[in-house]
């Protein structure tokens, strides 16, 4: 497996054009991001970024009704950041976002498309326990350094 896989390869071209919207806004907010990051309980988060004072912030992208209401794993993510956010292209129904099940008092709620994104709610700030938080820096920069080399030798691939 390629060390800095193009982030959404088996998705719909719109859950990629959904990504780089988003990370565009991670970005003015002063967070870097990576797509499709292991998680240590054996998950994948579409997107995790990181601020400079080591806040984490995980995106779940959904872009169909049908995504969104098979998901029954998104909740295994909250323990693996400080704040976590639901992506959604142009035009989706963000009706569902308001129901319990998908936690409004702590998702936030973010549409986007390939050129921008909007964050329409803010996500509540959980803090992380401070092992935790040390253990997923150190994966996410781990993460971004075997990223950068595999793509200066992909011979050093195979890490992800």
């Amino acid at each position: 497996m390629a060390s800095q896989p193009n982030c959404f390869d088996n998705a719909p071209l719109i859950a990629a054009d959904v990504a780089r919207g988003v990370a565009r806004l991670l970005w003015r907010q002063d967070c870097v991001s990576l797509c499709e990051v292991p998680l240590g309980n054996g998950r994948r988060a579409d997107i995790m970024a990181l601020d400079a004072k080591g806040c984490v912030t995980i995106v779940e992208i959904k872009c169909s009704r049908a995504d969104l209401r098979g998901d029954m794993k998104w909740q295994d993510y909250l323990d693996y950041c400080d704040r976590f956010c639901w992506a959604v292209p142009a035009g989706f129904n963000l009706d569902p976002f308001e129901e319990a099940y998908f936690r409004p008092d702590i998702a936030g709620l973010i549409v986007a498309d390939r050129y921008d994104a909007e964050l329409l709610r803010s996500p509540a700030t959980r803090p992380l326990a401070g092992a935790r938080r040390k253990a997923e820096t150190l994966r996410f920069a781990r993460r971004a350094a075997q990223r950068v080399l595999g793509s200066l030798d992909p011979g050093l691939a195979g890490l992800d």
